[in-house]
């Protein structure tokens, strides 16, 4: 271990590390400046109870169509068995039902008849939006205001005036670029435009791929025209084809997705500064979920039922949440913070959000709460969050990296509502840096975590180094906060005020 002793400026709040032989260094308000030794729940969160879980998650998967998506028997019988558990452990549990509509889509095609017919291959080549409407359309394809030389910066489909002298009845084609996906596809259609292609913008972001082909969200509510997505190089070349006709079909059905939330309450505590732990219970249809979000809801549990081993009586509530929904758009997080009134929204001191912590080609993301790395940051009080992770894998002489608050995870709905955020990520799709390679170790060029949304992300996608380190995590970050004895925020009960948060994502859909 690293001891050592730090002070750091952040957020209006003098923040103290202590270091304490046995124990990792923390950070806390200075009100509360008496270091938590978490050495014993760390100790009793193992990386194999961590994977007796993901077993679990598993076998569920197995027997129920090998999925744990929303709504479906795989995701009940996972909140049956995370229920079970903590039921039997003491923890006062609810379940907080809802329901929401999706847009599940049917046969599609999108085919060039002229001048050069061709047959695109739907998640290769396109992709429906979510909130795209059906329709079948064959048409002439207009291209509208793109950039396609230089940095090919673009505002795209943007104005109204975009679409001057646009003929009603083509398929509008669209670069993506400045303004969100909604704002273009509401614009064509209000020209008459029959469907909408939205291809990559063909620039380079770091941590976006704006090249190849992408997931997108029109947002609510569903429109009346088909609208899909595309890489770059496909919308280059028919941008630049005089005389392009295509075909654009899209089948889509609205169905009715009922589900739940878990809820596992402390039976002691400050309610006044409840501690909520989550991530989603919930996977894709296309695969089991292991790792995306089995590993982070199974890491929350052990520290859970570790508590409760060790009969820990914590100064503030701690809420273990398990969210549902959140592959088609973070419904269960965002729902549950919907109904929480205002003495609620006030009385709860910070969340601590965990998906994806066990990615094979891993690297250890924090989110950067200050936003002095990434450009945005979260409430109030998520700088102090921030320090207490990266403190503590400088104690543990491990790297770690700020990631941004994108709007890709469950901390969406918190911080909207002015709720101080944070918590770990180990990557998704996103690829690997040269530079990443040689401060996490894995390979340079692939995917964090080459099954994301796939049918191979099962029990043998997990990195179970990088999943033991992230356990120790956060039930380090759990204790820690559950027994401050100040507001992360630093005022007595929070500021319940929304704060400036221009996502690019919500959920693993992009908005722009």
């Amino acid at each position: 271990m690293n001891h050592r002793t730090r002070t750091t400026m952040r957020a209006g709040a003098l923040l103290v590390a202590a270091a304490v032989c046995g124990a990792v260094a923390i950070a806390v308000p200075a009100q509360a400046a008496v270091a938590t030794d978490t050495s014993a729940l760390r100790a009793a969160v193992t990386v194999e109870g961590v994977t007796q879980h993901l077993a679990e998650f598993q076998a569920i998967a197995d027997a129920n169509n090998d999925n744990r998506a929303a709504g479906t028997s795989g995701h009940d019988a996972s909140v049956d068995y995370v229920e079970g558990l903590l039921d039997a452990a003491g923890y006062i549990t609810t379940r907080q039902e809802f329901s929401y509509e999706r847009t599940d889509f049917g046969d599609s095609t999108l085919e060039q008849i002229g001048p050069n017919p061709a047959v695109y291959v739907l998640g290769v080549d396109y992709f429906p939006m979510d909130f795209s409407g059906e329709g079948d359309t064959t048409a002439s394809v207009t291209a509208v205001d793109v950039n396609l030389v230089g940095d090919r910066a673009s505002t795209s489909g943007c104005e109204a005036a975009d679409f001057a002298g646009f003929p009603a009845g083509d398929i509008a084609l669209i670069q993506r670029g400045s303004c969100d996906f909604s704002v273009k596809a509401d614009n064509a259609a209000a020209v008459g435009a029959t469907g909408v292609i939205v291809f990559n913008q063909g620039n380079d972001v770091p941590g976006d791929d704006r090249f190849g082909l992408f997931g997108g969200t029109l947002g609510e509510p569903v429109r009346d025209i088909p609208v899909v997505s595309a890489p770059f190089a496909l919308g280059e070349e028919w941008a630049t084809t005089p005389g392009l006709q295509m075909r654009l079909n899209l089948e889509a059905e609205v169905v009715q997705v009922t589900t739940e939330n878990l809820l596992a309450d402390t039976p002691t505590g400050r309610t006044d500064r409840t501690v909520v732990v989550g991530g989603h219970l919930d996977g894709v249809a296309e695969g089991p979920g292991i790792n995306d979000n089995g590993s982070g809801t199974a890491a929350i549990l052990e520290t859970a039922l570790a508590m409760a081993d060790l009969e820990i009586d914590p100064e503030n509530r701690v809420r273990f949440a398990f969210w549902s929904g959140e592959e088609d758009g973070l419904i269960g997080s965002s729902f549950y913070v919907s109904q929480l009134t205002p003495a609620e929204i006030k009385g709860t001191a910070l969340n601590l959000n965990f998906d994806m912590v066990g990615s094979l080609n891993s690297v250890n993301f924090v989110y950067d709460g200050d936003g002095d790395a990434l450009g945005t940051a979260g409430p109030n009080g998520s700088a102090v969050i921030e320090d207490v992770f990266v403190d503590f894998f400088d104690s543990q002489d491990e790297p770690s990296a700020p990631t941004d608050f994108d709007g890709r995870s469950d901390y969406f709905g918190f911080i909207e509502a002015g709720i101080p955020a944070g918590g770990l990520f180990t990557g998704a799709e996103g690829i690997k840096t040269e530079e990443q390679a040689e401060i996490f170790g894995g390979t340079a060029g692939e995917p964090y975590d080459p099954c994301y949304h796939a049918a191979c992300d099962t029990f043998d996608n997990i990195n179970d180094e990088t999943l033991d380190l992230m356990a120790d995590a956060i039930a380090h970050s759990t204790l820690t906060f559950a027994e401050t004895t100040s507001a992360v925020n630093g005022t007595a009960k929070g500021n319940g005020k929304g704060v400036q948060f221009d996502p690019a994502f919500k959920g693993h859909q992009a908005l722009r």
